[in-house]
């Protein structure tokens, strides 16, 4: 990065965060946020198995650098976003770029209705899981989308897409971020739920009993964004869906995906961030969500 780069804070120091973390500190300084203080060495283990080990500064979200310009990646749940933007709004520069990397399509459009500098949305395939406090397992590559919902901002978008790709996580600036993130969104709702429901990791969707359950979530979700518009990326109808998840599967077999390591830890999981749109769409449309509906319910039962 040059002198004038913003640099890059990273808050939410889960596994995507970390993962960013230490990526973007192989390329200059960096910093990483939450709610407690954690080790500034960092390792990473990559899905070669090979380690990165950086050093970079971590703080607290009561004691953010302000002295120098940022560009603040969230990586936050998804129900923790707002608060986290209204802390910002007062200790940030109002023109301060975020770059929103949650999962579902709800608070995105809220933070960019609202927030005074520009915002870019991000959707990635990237697999990654905790170890500990100091240890983090980049369990997959995958690619990362990058733009915002208005289609402004497109020489930021192409900027911290290049870094991103420089620090090892491929990266595109996307003028249709909006159609990503639904993909993304079908993708999260048929491995996630699953993952998380019968604690396996993503790999195992692809024996029995679990993958005619992938198929059935595909199913429903295929009729949904048919109704909304939103095409697979390659192919047609539910063939094009399938296609998309299995390759996800493939590329991520061993990881433990975000919401099975929430119910691994007892926290609450995104279940509403990502099958609430999917069922709030479908009754838009007075479409059935039987199996979404199934899931719903169990994991909103889960402690």
């Amino acid at each position: 990065m040059t002198m004038t780069d913003p640099i890059p804070l990273i808050i939410g120091p889960g596994a995507l965060g970390r993962l960013l973390a230490v990526r973007l500190a192989t390329r200059g300084e960096t910093w990483l946020a939450g709610r407690r203080r954690l080790p500034a060495t960092q390792t990473l283990t990559t899905p070669e198995g090979q380690t990165l080990v950086r050093c970079l500064p971590t703080t607290t979200l009561d004691a953010l650098p302000t002295h120098t310009p940022l560009v603040v990646h969230l990586t936050t749940k998804a129900m923790a976003v707002e608060a986290v933007v209204a802390s910002l709004r007062q200790r940030l520069p109002a023109g301060t770029p975020l770059v929103l990397w949650q999962n579902g399509f709800g608070v995105q459009r809220l933070v960019s209705d609202h927030w005074p500098g520009p915002v870019l949305c991000a959707t990635t395939t990237e697999g990654a899981y905790v170890e500990d406090d100091r240890h983090v397992v980049h369990a997959g590559h995958g690619q990362t989308a990058l733009g915002s919902l208005d289609g402004r901002h497109q020489d930021l978008a192409r900027r911290l897409a290049g870094r991103l790709t420089a620090a090892g996580l491929p990266t595109e600036s996307v003028p249709d971020i909006r159609l990503r993130l639904w993909r993304k969104l079908a993708v999260n709702a048929a491995i996630n739920p699953l993952v998380a429901r019968f604690r396996i990791r993503n790999g195992q969707l692809r024996d029995r009993p679990f993958r005619p359950m992938v198929d059935a979530v595909i199913d429903e979700v295929a009729v949904i964004l048919d109704a909304e518009g939103v095409t697979p990326p390659e192919g047609v109808g539910v063939s094009g869906w399938q296609a998309l998840v299995w390759r996800v599967v493939e590329g991520t077999a061993g990881n433990r995906a975000s919401m099975l390591q929430d119910v691994l830890a007892g926290r609450p999981t995104e279940h509403e961030a990502i099958l609430g749109p999917l069922r709030a769409a479908a009754r838009h449309h007075g479409l059935p969500t039987p199996t979404l509906d199934a899931l719903y319910r169990e994991l909103d039962g889960v402690k």
